[in-house]
C-alpha cells in the first residue's frame, strides 16, 4: 500500500457512488477477542481480524508478554494459544501508542500474575487520557501503581476478588478492562460502578464476548467494522449514491452498538438501507439526536451537517473530550474553519449550516475519526467541476482502524458515474 502524503486533497464525485466495500474487521472486537483468546486455556483462530496499528499494538504486547501468536494479514486471521490466566512473562515493558483499548485492557490483564512488574508507556495524548481510575481499582486488589497516568509502572498481586469500586465515567474500556480479567480472580470479583459509565453498547460488547469464550472454541469471526461503515452510509448520502457495504451486522444480535448510526440516518430518510444496501434518502434535513451509546460516529453527523437543511444538534459526546483528542472542540474548530456556525457545550455540539469556504486544509489532530468524516464531506463536487476544495492533513492516522480508508474511497470514487 503506497505511503500517504502528509496533505492529502480530497478529489470530489462528479457522480453518484457506485460500487461496494468490504468492511475492516471491528477494532474493539478484534482487541477484545486477543485479550479473552489469551486468558482462555485453548488454541483460537481469530477470522476477519483487523490489521492496523491499534491491533498490532496489542499483538506486539501480548507477545512481549510470552503469548505464542501467529498471524496471516493476507488471510485476515490471528492465532493465539491461550494460557488459562496466567501471565507467562513476569516483567515487561508495554507500548500502547494511543491505543485506548490495548491501553485498558492490557493493565488489567497483567494485573492477573502474582507478582508481576509491568512498566507502560503511550503517545503524548495517551498521557492526557483516563487510566487512573482502574489503577486505583487494581490497587484495591493489591495492585500498587507508581503515577495515575502514563508512563507508570504496576507491581501485581493477582486478583483477590470480592468487591471492587471502579468509576468509569470517562471511559467504558475501563470497565470492561476489569470484566475480561474478572473471572480469573481467586475468588467472585464483583465491579461496582461509582457513577454511570458512556458507550453502554461496549459494555454489552464485552459481556457477550465474555459469554461467547466462556466454552471452548476453535475458531471466532470479528464482524465487519461497524463506525467504519457510517463513512459508507455517509458517502452514498453526500454523492446520492448506492453502495454495497459488505461485512456490516444489523442483526439484533449484533455485538457492535455504532450500527445504530447506519439506522439513524435511514430514519431521517438520509439514506434508505435494506440489507447491505445504502441508497441516498429522498431528505436532508438536520435533526437532533443523543449520541452517547455510539459516540464514534458523532464526527461522521458533524462534518455532513454543513449539507442539511437546517441546524443538526448532537448530544451526549462530553467523554469525547478525553479520545484521542477533545473530539468537540477539534470538531468545532475544524467546522468553523469551513464558515459554519457552531454552538459548542461540553456536552453537545449544533451546527447551523452556512456556504462552505472551500480551499480549506482539515486538521485531523491525529485522530482518524477527522481524517475520515472529513474526507467524505470533501467527496462532495462544491466547486460543480470535480475540483478539489478541501484537503485533509495527516490522512496516514487512518492507520489506527482503517489503513486502506482512502485507497478504498479512490476505488469508489473510479466506479462513480459521470455526469
Amino acid at each position: 500500500m503506497p505511503s500517504l502524503p502528509a496533505l492529502l486533497p480530497i478529489i470530489p464525485f462528479t457522480g453518484p457512488a457506485r460500487g461496494g466495500v468490504t468492511l475492516p474487521g471491528s477494532k474493539s472486537i478484534t482487541n477484545r477477542a486477543l485479550i479473552l483468546a489469551a486468558l482462555g486455556s485453548t488454541t483460537v483462530t481469530l477470522r476477519n481480524a483487523l490489521f492496523s496499528r491499534d491491533t498490532r499494538l496489542m499483538v506486539a504486547a501480548l507477545r512481549t508478554l510470552g503469548f505464542e501468536i501467529t498471524a496471516n494479514e493476507s488471510a485476515c486471521t490471528i492465532t493465539i494459544t491461550g494460557s488459562g490466566g496466567k501471565i507467562p512473562q513476569r516483567e515487561a515493558r508495554i507500548e500502547v501508542g494511543n491505543a485506548g483499548t490495548a491501553a485498558r485492557f492490557l493493565t488489567a490483564l497483567v494485573s492477573l500474575h502474582p507478582e508481576g512488574i509491568y512498566h507502560f508507556d503511550g503517545d503524548e495524548a495517551m498521557r492526557r487520557r483516563p487510566i487512573g481510575t482502574l489503577l486505583e481499582a487494581l490497587e484495591q486488589q493489591g495492585a500498587i501503581a507508581s503515577a495515575r497516568a502514563f508512563p507508570f509502572s504496576l507491581k501485581t498481586a493477582g486478583l483477590r476478588g470480592g468487591n471492587v469500586l471502579l468509576d468509569a465515567t470517562e471511559s467504558s474500556q475501563l470497565l470492561s478492562a476489569l470484566l475480561m480479567v474478572a473471572p480469573h480472580a481467586r475468588t467472585p470479583l464483583t465491579v461496582q460502578l461509582k457513577g454511570e459509565t458512556v458507550s453502554r453498547p461496549f459494555v454489552a460488547m464485552t459481556e457477550q464476548m465474555l459469554q461467547q469464550f466462556s466454552t471452548p472454541i476453535v475458531d471466532y469471526d470479528i464482524e465487519g467494522d461497524a463506525t467504519a461503515a457510517s463513512y459508507f452510509a455517509a458517502l452514498a448520502m453526500v454523492t446520492q449514491g448506492q453502495l454495497t457495504v459488505r461485512g456490516l451486522n444489523l442483526s439484533p444480535s449484533a455485538l457492535q452498538g455504532d450500527a445504530e448510526f447506519y439506522r439513524l440516518l435511514a430514519a431521517h430518510q438520509l439514506i434508505m438501507a435494506s440489507g447491505d444496501q445504502a441508497v441516498s434518502g429522498p431528505k436532508r434535513s438536520g435533526f437532533s439526536a443523543d449520541f452517547n451509546h455510539f459516540s464514534d460516529t458523532f464526527l461522521t453527523l458533524a462534518a455532513l451537517a454543513p449539507l442539511l437543511n437546517g441546524p443538526t444538534r448532537i448530544t451526549g459526546i462530553a467523554h469525547t473530550r478525553k479520545q484521542e483528542t477533545d473530539r468537540v472542540a477539534g470538531m468545532a474548530r475544524e467546522l468553523r474553519k469551513l464558515g459554519q456556525q457552531v454552538i459548542e457545550t461540553e456536552d453537545s455540539l449544533e451546527i447551523h449550516p452556512r456556504p462552505l469556504t472551500p480551499h480549506m486544509q482539515i486538521e485531523t489532530y491525529h485522530d482518524h475519526r477527522f481524517a475520515m468524516s472529513f474526507g467524505i464531506l470533501g467527496c462532495y463536487d462544491l466547486l460543480k467541476n470535480g475540483q478539489t476544495w478541501l484537503s485533509i492533513k495527516d490522512p496516514a492516522c487512518c492507520a489506527k482502524t482503517f489503513p486502506s480508508f482512502f485507497d478504498l474511497l479512490a476505488d469508489l470514487r473510479g466506479n462513480s458515474v459521470l455526469l
